[in-house]
């Protein structure tokens, strides 16, 4: 498709994978939305034998149940795996209709631009609404989008391993260290930044006591654009959930988390919220804070907290501790408060 981003037409291609089968109403499809260097391939296994990054939630009988719901994955808009063969997507570093990549004359796209292409499979699909939509870190800022821009479209959304808006971390410290080190150490210095925030020094010990290292980077690097990750990167920086909502200079008395928490609870969104504790991305207490606040006014807001050795990964390395409440988001039986990890996550293991 062409989309018009920051005012240039643009022609599209996104890949998108499915599972299951979408049923006669069309009323069954869930949206997965994919984290930063994640792909659209978030169930099943590759040929190489390397399972989906949410596989161990998504399929028959899982969380996610393919047997009951039609699942669907879109790459995004530079998308980091983009020398990948098996990934298409449409950024910096994929063709521009002469022939040369777009590089620097890439539009600066932005979360608005993303859910307008979500809302075009959406239409393609013959879909009113998805059934819910759900994500991971990167993927849980888009599900949120969903939440905030067209709740009636989406009347169930999961956001694991995130916060209401980018903070101190992301502005303040990763940004600015990204672009810093992408103009010193290149993709490999980019890949190790992300790999120590996203595992933390626990995790990164935990992971590569007895593994090498430089040979993960190396085969990170195989397949990942720089450029995309710098796009991306800029693209997280500006999450903020009350700018999404419709005329947020409207919000009532200045109050835009009010003027949100009145849409949910409206519209009747079903919101379950995921943290981390000891996550170097998203500490906890904003989102704990944000879904307190959700809760008191009267939103269908379900808050979890879990630690995990993985870190801010643990959303996608470590999924047991949420996957009974996701089932239950999914199936309208979600108790709206917080709570521990649910009995109901036991037997459904994970693996990143």
């Amino acid at each position: 498709m062409t989309l018009p981003l920051a005012g240039v037409t643009v022609p599209v291609r996104l890949g998108v994978q499915t599972w299951g089968r979408l049923n006669g109403a069309r009323d069954n499809a869930v949206l997965v939305c994919h984290y930063y260097t994640g792909t659209a391939r978030a169930a099943g296994v590759a040929a190489d034998g390397t399972p989906g990054w949410w596989a161990a939630l998504i399929g028959p009988g899982r969380a996610v149940d393919t047997d009951r719901f039609f699942v669907v994955a879109m790459n995004t808009l530079s998308n980091v795996q983009a020398r990948d063969p098996q990934v298409v997507t449409t950024g910096p570093d994929t063709p521009h209709p002469d022939g040369d990549p777009w590089g620097e004359r890439f539009p600066a796209w932005d979360f608005a631009d993303l859910h307008a292409l979500q809302l075009a499979l959406l239409r393609h699909l013959g879909a009113e609404r998805w059934h819910a939509v759900l994500g991971p870190s990167f993927g849980a800022m888009q599900a949120l989008q969903w939440a905030a821009r067209t709740p009636d479209l989406a009347p169930r959304v999961a956001a694991v391993a995130t916060s209401p808006g980018a903070g101190p971390v992301l502005r303040g410290a990763f940004g600015p260290l990204l672009r810093d080190v992408a103009l010193t150490g290149g993709l490999s210095g980019a890949l190790r930044l992300i790999s120590l925030f996203g595992l933390g020094a626990d995790g990164l010990e935990h992971t590569f006591r007895d593994a090498d290292f430089g040979a993960y980077l190396r085969s990170r690097a195989a397949t990942a654009s720089l450029a995309h990750i710098l796009d991306i990167g800029r693209v997280v920086e500006t999450h903020d959930l009350c700018a999404a909502q419709p005329h947020p200079e409207q919000a009532r008395a200045g109050q835009p988390r009010a003027e949100l928490f009145a849409r949910w609870r409206d519209v009747g969104l079903r919101l379950l919220t995921v943290n981390i504790r000891g996550d170097q991305f998203f500490p906890a207490a904003e989102m704990r804070a944000f879904a307190g606040a959700s809760q008191a006014a009267g939103a269908a807001h379900t808050h979890l907290e879990y630690d995990s050795v993985h870190g801010h990964l643990a959303c996608v390395a470590d999924t047991a501790p949420f996957a009974g409440l996701l089932r239950a988001l999914l199936d309208d039986a979600l108790p709206a408060v917080s709570r521990p990890p649910d009995p109901l996550s036991a037997g459904e293991p994970s693996h990143a």
